[in-house]
Order: C-alpha cells, then sequence, then structure tokens
C-alpha cells in the first residue's frame, strides 16, 4: 500500500510505548489513526498529539480482555473514522518466569492477548478490506518467535503464532490486493520487557543488540508500505543464528546461552521470583 496519505489505520495498544510511536509514524504519512487501549487518559493524550499532525484521530477505549470488547472493536472504530485500510495489531503482555512457575491465569491470559486477540480482529477486518480492494495487516511479534529463549516459552509460543498466520494469510491471499506484514523486534529500548530489565541493571550486550522505539515503528510503517511479509529490527545482525536455529536447534541453542540470551532471562525470572 505505498499510498497512505488519507487512509485509516487501527493501532491496538495505542495509549502508550510501541503503539503510540506506531501511531506517530503513520499520522507523519498523512494516515487517519484511531487509537485503542484501556487508558483513557492516555489515549486522549495520543489524540491530540496526532490531531496537531493534521490527520484525523479518534481514540476508541477497549479492554481487550473481555471479548465483548474485541468482537465490537472493527465496528466501533470504524463507526468513529471510517472504514479500516490498516490494522496494527501491537497489544500484547510481556512475561518471564520459570514454565512451572506460571499461573493458570498468565498463561491464558497471555494467549488470549497476544495471539487470540490478533486472529479475532484480522478476522473482523479482513473481509471489508477484501471487499473494498485494499488494505493492510501489520502483526507485531517478536524475534522471541523465531528462537525462542529461556523462561519466556508462553510469550515466545504466542508470537511464533503471529509469525505463521502471517505466513498464513499471504500465501492464501496471495492475488488480493491486501497484505500482511509481521514485525519482529528484538530488545526494544525505551518500553516494554527491555526497558524494565535495564531499569533492574539488566541490559543485552553487543552481541546480543538492542534496538529503540523510533526505529520498530519507522519498520512498521515501511512493511506497509512496501507490503513486507517479514521484518527484524534487532540493532545488530541476528539472522545468521535464527536461520541456524532452522537448521541445527541445539547447536543455536548452545551459542544463545554462551552470548548470554539464557542468563538474561534467567537472571529476569528471578528477579519476578523475589518481587513476588
Amino acid at each position: 500500500m505505498r499510498e497512505l496519505r488519507g487512509r485509516n489505520a487501527l493501532v491496538t495498544g495505542g495509549s502508550g510505548g510501541i503503539g503510540a510511536y506506531i501511531a506517530r509514524a503513520l499520522a507523519r504519512a498523512g494516515v487517519n489513526v484511531v487509537v485503542s487501549g484501556r487508558r483513557e487518559d492516555a489515549l486522549a493524550l495520543v489524540v491530540a498529539e496526532l490531531r496537531q499532525k493534521g490527520v484525523a484521530a479518534e481514540a476508541v477505549p477497549g479492554d481487550l480482555h473481555e471479548p465483548a470488547q474485541v468482537d465490537t472493536l472493527i465496528e466501533r472504530s470504524e463507526a468513529a473514522l471510517g472504514p479500516l485500510d490498516v490494522l496494527v495489531n501491537n497489544a500484547g503482555i510481556e512475561q518471564a518466569a520459570a514454565f512451572t512457575r506460571y499461573t493458570r491465569d498468565e498463561l491464558t491470559s497471555m494467549v488470549d492477548l497476544n495471539l487470540t486477540v490478533p486472529l479475532l480482529l484480522t478476522h473482523s477486518v479482513l473481509a471489508g478490506m477484501l471487499e473494498r480492494g485494499r488494505g493492510h495487516v501489520a502483526f507485531i511479534a517478536s524475534v522471541a518467535g523465531k528462537l525462542g529463549p529461556a523462561y519466556t516459552g508462553p510469550y515466545a509460543a504466542t508470537k511464533a503464532g503471529l509469525i505463521a498466520v502471517t505466513q498464513s494469510l499471504s500465501a492464501q491471499e496471495a492475488e488480493a490486493p491486501v497484505g500482511f506484514s509481521v514485525i519482529c523486534p528484538g530488545f526494544v529500548a525505551g518500553e516494554g520487557m527491555y526497558q524494565r530489565m535495564v531499569e533492574q541493571g539488566l541490559s543485552s550486550n553487543r552481541l546480543m543488540g538492542s534496538t529503540t522505539i523510533d526505529k520498530v515503528a519507522d519498520k512498521v510503517l515501511d512493511a506497509i508500505r512496501h507490503d513486507r511479509p517479514e521484518v527484524i529490527e534487532n540493532g545488530t545482525p541476528v539472522r545468521p543464528l535464527l536461520a541456524l536455529g532452522q537448521l541445527s536447534p541445539r547447536l543455536a541453542e548452545g551459542i544463545a546461552r554462551r552470548i548470554g540470551v539464557t542468563e538474561l532471562f534467567r537472571r529476569l525470572a528471578a528477579s519476578r521470583d523475589r518481587a513476588a
């Protein structure tokens, strides 16, 4: 979808963090934006900022843990702004723990929000996009979905699911004027799990790499504009390790341990146990 000016987009998890940055990047490109999230006060601030960029912007509050609000989000967003041309499935939660330490609610809520909700929203919006002959759906996944780090099993599983559904939809609709992209950031400084790690004195090294929220937002915009099926943004080259993970999982696992990935997440999981 090379021409974005005047199009309409919905960004979930848009009240702050990466979602707000993605919304700003879209607005700079001339896209009208609906931002959704639970914090109405934060959404109002984002909307005010987007409108200053000369685009239409609306807030559609919603708790995506509530099925009824998920079921009506696309309808409410289109009522606020008009038919949607772009959906950015950004909302999600991150947790690190030894697998046996997760509660049942933590496991199911992570799967629901990170994977089931994007599937349901995409299901709701896709028919209209196909009928209008234009559209793009972007899924915000993670490098963890390509090579699951220790202590992040449920999170990595949901992000791997987003990668798989993007591949499936891209193959299914290859002849349609609707595109699908999955964006896989590595450690993102400024927000989310990695920022919490930094605040606890846990940070990646040069071999693991890191990136910034601005770079991730720019990659999302580029993926939508150029219909890129998969984008990895990590700051340092990680594709060789990901490729090795397909060819020799045991060797890739060993490398991840040696460069410090496993220890980093072990320490993060341990910090959660101490805080509990």
